[in-house]
């Protein structure tokens, strides 16, 4: 087991009727004024919003609003949202939505405290480091991305087709609020790929290097059977209270770093899949998991075998071929893959629309023009990108 620091100060208030507290909450973390940032109509169609102002309002607390955030939230929207928050003066910022809307509040919150950058883009390309930031909370309304417990934030530029992210402790939120009923209108295209984003943030935590982590691998294994069930379930029955709950739960665990400590983890297909999205806006996140994850899987197994094979075993109950494990890990990567399409994702990148042409330019654009390795147990190079790009790719033949 690594040496390693877990931090996660986040504070959630889960169950029904939760949201009534957001104004309370706003004021114990010292907010006054408060940005109302949100994403595309059904926060307005639903009454949220305007019960969330009401509730503003019944504590005295002043807001301004900001919508628009799209699935994958843009850079232009986030200067938007900085220069509002400083003309404004805010001093608190609340996303109401997904990891979009929630990563796009974490990008305004840090510009807006950080004057002194000029473009808040910089801090996702490293340019610059937020040495401070607003106080933020979260009104969940979409189990994903996990952003409400993470210290990630993820940003995209399509003036230069970029999607990158970057971590600090500054991005963990204040409170998160997480109320199962808020996610009963998920449409089910979308309630699938946040069963995947879930699992796959579990999966690539547990496929990182390192041994002796028996108590989060147990962890981990768990988070990634109950997403598999309750994935299914609130995709086929939507109003599933427990089926929501425990993904709306299991969301905030896969990405606040419980299910990786003592590892050296990474995130090697995400950071893989940021190239799709980021070259191709319209790309949902989870999607574009779906489609890369087992052609990595099958190109990289070979070099961590006895890890597959537990996780096929443990989290799909594949019966274990001791004499040919290879059959074992393989069966377990074509259930994952199953599932993928009774969830009616996609499995390959060209069911997303990829061309053969852009293979090329995407792992050029992943290994950062050559600059950059993705770490694992087996790294991954240029070559070995575009190979896995490609494998993904022809099996939409």
């Amino acid at each position: 087991m690594e040496n390693f620091e877990f931090y996660a100060p986040t504070r959630v208030l889960f169950g029904k009727g939760q949201e009534e507290n957001v104004g309370k909450l706003i004021r114990e973390f010292g907010g006054t004024k408060v940005l109302l940032h949100y994403g595309g109509s059904s926060a307005k169609k639903s009454g949220l919003l305007d019960r969330v102002k009401a509730y503003l309002e019944a504590e005295g607390l002043e807001y301004v609003e900001l919508g628009g955030v799209k699935a994958n939230p843009e850079i232009a929207l986030v200067r938007e949202g900085v220069a509002l928050a400083q003309k404004e003066k805010v001093d608190f910022v609340l996303a109401v939505g997904g990891g979009s809307v929630i990563d796009s509040s974490k990008a305004i919150a840090n510009g807006a405290a950080n004057p002194e950058v000029e473009d808040p883009w910089d801090f996702s390309m490293k340019k610059a480091v937020p040495v401070r930031t607003l106080p933020k909370g979260v009104i969940l309304t979409l189990a994903a991305a996990g952003s409400e417990m993470s210290e990630s934030c993820v940003v995209t530029n399509p003036e230069t087709n970029l999607k990158r992210g970057y971590n600090s402790r500054l991005n963990r939120v204040q409170f998160a609020i997480e109320n199962p009923e808020l996610t009963f209108t998920v449409s089910p295209y979308q309630t699938a790929c946040g069963a995947v984003d879930i699992c796959m943030h579990t999966m690539e935590r547990f496929f990182s290097p390192g041994a002796d982590t028996d108590l989060t691998d147990a962890l981990a294994e768990a988070v990634m059977r109950t997403i598999i069930k309750c994935g299914k379930e609130a995709y086929l029955d939507p109003e599933n209270y427990e089926a929501r709950g425990n993904m709306m739960w299991a969301s905030s665990l896969a990405h606040n770093d419980l299910t990786g400590s003592g590892r050296q983890w990474f995130l090697p297909v995400h950071q893989m899949e940021h190239e799709l999205s980021g070259l191709h806006t319209d790309i949902t996140h989870g999607a574009g998991l779906a489609a890369l994850w087992c052609s990595w899987a099958r190109y990289v197994y070979k070099y961590s075998l006895p890890r597959f094979v537990r996780w096929a075993v443990n989290v799909w109950g594949v019966h274990e071929d001791y004499e040919h494990p290879e059959k074992t890990v393989l069966e377990g990567i074509r259930r994952q893959e199953n599932y993928y399409r009774e969830l009616n994702m996609p499995i390959s990148i060209r069911q997303l629309g990829i061309k053969e042409e852009e293979l090329e330019t995407l792992a050029e654009m992943c290994c950062y023009w050559h600059t950059r390795v993705l770490p694992g147990d087996k790294p991954l190079d240029y070559e070995d990108m575009l190979e896995i790009y490609r494998m993904s790719w022809e099996l939409g033949e």
